[in-house]
């Protein structure tokens, strides 16, 4: 059997390009023209020995073969990069202070904080999980350095929109009788604190489609929102990540509740130029956001 040594840059070209949608964004952002780009995927499929992209309609996308090769892609890339700022920034010394959404403690953080620690162990981190509002509030405050927060529409001088998560709504185990409802009887809706983003989708949402809902439960943390709704007290709303194993999101065949769309999340930085211990981090949770599923 031929071994194959795939080449990073090519590899970095079709990562890149897969997480912009195209490659001539990806072209742009790598500094090389459109051209090379082409190339390096012609070469990258004949080293896979098989197509990785097909057309669909204007564009492309991943054939089976190309999912694969993505996934693989991305963990030569962090290792790679990993080694690099190693070597590199082994002299990286001082203090980050960074916010994120509850939603993302378990599924991202560790991830995140273990590549960063080992690359820069002189580093300190401090995390804080707080809700948007506070995590905006600390940042033009000056009380965090990053921020990783949904999009809620505020401006944000330095901040950069990683993407899009969907909206789902989740039930315990039993849910499926909470659903579907004969018009008459309002749905229970297990709910953070106003103000929620995902609470005001929700509602919205229910209203648009006419139908009727009351706010069965509500709590001020995940944790409280994840214990109503595995008891069955109602159905609450959020995005596939940090789900515990007691909920589950409920599939569009099993329940008449409207579609809910997505939610945008947005890596804020506290300064225009951020210190570089900043400045990785946020790359490094950037890179982990790109390889969080999107579907449950």
């Amino acid at each position: 059997m031929r071994r194959v040594t795939f080449d990073l840059d090519v590899l970095r070209s079709f990562v890149t390009g897969v997480e912009l949608g195209s490659f001539a964004k990806a072209a742009e952002r790598l500094g090389r023209s459109t051209s090379a780009v082409s190339a390096q995927l012609k070469k990258l499929e004949e080293q896979a020995g098989t197509p990785v992209l097909r057309k669909s309609g204007r564009g492309m996308v991943l054939t089976e073969t190309g999912e694969t090769m993505l996934s693989y892609a991305r963990r030569l890339l962090e290792l790679n990069d990993e080694a690099a700022t190693a070597l590199q920034g082994v002299e990286l010394e001082g203090w980050v202070r960074l916010g994120l959404q509850e939603d993302f403690g378990e599924t991202l953080l560790p991830e995140v904080l273990g590549r960063f620690a080992r690359a820069h162990p002189k580093v300190r981190i401090e995390a804080r999980i707080a809700r948007n509002a506070e995590l905006l509030d600390r940042l033009a405050s000056g009380r965090l350095d990053l921020a990783l927060a949904w999009d809620a529409g505020a401006v944000s001088p330095h901040a950069e929109r990683l993407g899009d998560a969907p909206l789902l709504w989740i039930g315990g185990p039993d849910a499926e009788g909470l659903t579907v409802r004969d018009g008459r009887d309002p749905l229970p809706l297990v709910m953070l604190e106003a103000p929620c983003l995902m609470r005001t989708a929700a509602i919205a949402a229910l209203d648009h489609a006419g139908m009727p809902w009351r706010i069965a439960f509500t709590s001020a943390s995940l944790s409280g929102i994840w214990a109503a709704v595995a008891a069955g007290l109602g159905v609450s709303v959020r995005t596939p990540f940090g789900l515990p194993s007691s909920v589950r999101a409920l599939a569009p065949h099993e329940t008449s509740l409207p579609a809910l769309g997505t939610l945008g999340l947005c890596l804020h930085r506290a300064d225009a130029e951020p210190s570089p211990a900043v400045d990785r981090l946020a790359n490094i949770i950037a890179q982990q956001w790109q390889g969080l599923p999107r579907v449950m």
